[in-house]
């Protein structure tokens, strides 16, 4: 019903909107004015640019890989990983369960357990290294501290939840 009363009424819409269109300035605004002044010559509107060289960093200009502070920073991933490691094997052991959905495909025995962590430990150095060779220097510390920082976490997790 109310479907025919649009209809009837559409022509008188159709009308209204093609007025309205018609004498509004915004159709007009494309038309070309013959009054409008044009420029003389054409003015260049980009001006030239004199290269820059920028030298190129050394990558390896910073440290080396393995120096004091990524030993460290290596050294305290493994030691918070073989903890969460003893941590998790403990809880599972007196039937607890594993919350980590990745760990939880590994947590069936004590050597997936153990396989697990230690592919851990090597993916941060790993993952260090790829961020040393790229020059992203923060980045390659950062990722310990956070692994650490995760495997600390985790421990007194399960610690406090025994």
């Amino acid at each position: 019903m109310a479907f025919h009363k649009l209809l009837r009424c559409f022509p008188l819409i159709f009308i209204a909107l093609l007025s309205s269109s018609a004498l509004s300035p915004a159709v007009h605004a494309q038309v070309l004015v013959a009054s409008a002044p044009f420029p003389d010559a054409p003015t260049s509107l980009i001006e030239a640019v004199s290269p820059i060289m920028i030298p190129q960093a050394n990558v390896d200009s910073r440290h080396k890989f393995w120096d004091t502070q990524n030993c460290i920073l290596f050294a305290a991933a493994a030691v918070s990983n073989g903890a969460d490691f003893a941590v998790t094997r403990a809880n599972l052991q007196s039937g607890g369960r594993e919350l980590n959905p990745l760990v939880r495909l590994f947590g069936r025995s004590s050597a997936g357990l153990a396989m697990n962590f230690a592919g851990e430990t090597a993916f941060v150095i790993s993952l260090s290294y790829f961020f040393h060779k790229t020059g992203h220097h923060k980045l390659e510390r950062a990722v310990s501290v956070v692994n650490v920082g995760t495997s600390a976490g985790a421990v007194s997790f399960g610690l406090t939840h025994r």
